[in-house]
């Protein structure tokens, strides 16, 4: 499909089949991929501060750096080994399996969007820092936990473009791309929690114009990290229904994707625009189906775990839903 994810997918893909043909060059390629991987990206980095939030100031680093190690054993250790004995066995496995991934990040997203219009059903959170280690202990694990999805995506994307190259050129392009893409996201994520830091340090300097600077970092800190936390909500929806429409089409199931995919067309000949309106159109409708079967899954597991389900979830994400203590 040309427009939404799927465009900002192929660029890193077809950057890393780019990769495969030197592999000599492997570093700048996948560099390059990585930097160009920025508008998928964004989806992790737009994610993962919230993890952060509620917890003591000194603790922000040292969580970023283990949800980081665990991004980096998630694509090293489980997803390139798994993908790449998939991709060699059961291609359509692989598919399947990041359908289910997707499936996921369609119920993370959704169940935000429950618990924010039903406050009730949970219970009232806590910020981390004062529920102490274990809160801290499942932030970094719920973290982890969808990182696995998200950066799934983006290697298993690669993979595909590179089948037809040999085993060991494959494997060396994938452990770049994760390497370089892990460091990109979680360098942007560790500045963006420390922006108060540094804008408190701004302030305190003699210059006029640094103290404003610095305290106009300070007081939109909170702002920013509410809209990370919305934007980090719809990027679980829209990657996750993407994935599943894009999904369906590789699987040789045409009943979403062919409408979607005419519907793109026929805004994509408006003059100036048209590739703008393709992109919003592709990007609504993945949302949209990532919210209706996000809703779906939510329905059932609150059926069968019950008021347990929204106890546990206070627990584990009370801390994503409250800003910062320091």
């Amino acid at each position: 499909m040309a427009g939404g994810l799927a465009g900002l997918l192929d660029d890193i893909a077809a950057l890393a089949k780019l990769a495969a043909a030197s592999v000599d060059d492997v570093g700048t390629a996948a560099a390059r991929a990585s930097a160009k991987a920025a508008g998928v990206v964004v989806d992790d980095t737009a994610v993962t501060p919230a993890y952060v939030r509620g917890l003591a100031a000194d603790r922000e680093l040292p969580i970023i750096k283990r949800i980081a190690v665990g991004s980096l054993k998630n694509k090293l250790i489980f997803i390139i080994p798994v993908a790449l004995l998939l991709s060699a066995i059961a291609p359509t496995l692989v598919e399947i399996i990041l359908m289910a991934g997707g499936t996921f990040l369609c119920f993370e997203g959704a169940e935000k969007i429950y618990h924010k219009l039903r406050p009730g059903e949970h219970a009232p959170d806590v910020p981390a820092v004062v529920r102490g280690p274990e809160a801290e202990e499942k932030t970094v694990k719920g973290a982890i936990r969808t990182d696995l999805i998200l950066s799934a995506e983006i290697m298993v994307i690669s993979l595909k473009e590179v089948l037809d190259e040999g085993f060991v050129a494959r494997a060396l392009i994938l452990v770049v791309v994760a390497l370089l893409i892990t460091a990109i996201v979680y360098g942007i994520v560790a500045l963006i929690v420390k922006m108060d830091d540094i804008g408190l340090m701004l302030a305190e300097r003699d210059s006029q114009r640094s103290r404003r600077f610095g305290l106009a970092l300070v007081n939109a800190m909170p702002k920013l990290l509410t809209g990370l936390t919305v934007v980090g909500t719809a990027a679980m929806l829209w990657v996750g229904g993407h994935i599943l429409l894009v999904g369906t089409h590789e699987l040789g199931w045409d009943g979403i994707y062919d409408p979607v995919h005419d519907l793109e067309e026929s805004v994509g000949d408006v003059g100036g625009i048209g590739g703008v309106l393709g992109w919003l159109v592709n990007t609504a409708i993945s949302a949209l189906i990532g919210l209706v079967v996000g809703a779906v899954v939510v329905a059932i597991v609150s059926r069968f775990h019950g008021d347990d389900h929204g106890d546990d979830h206070g627990d584990e994400h009370g801390s994503t839903e409250l800003g910062g203590v320091h």
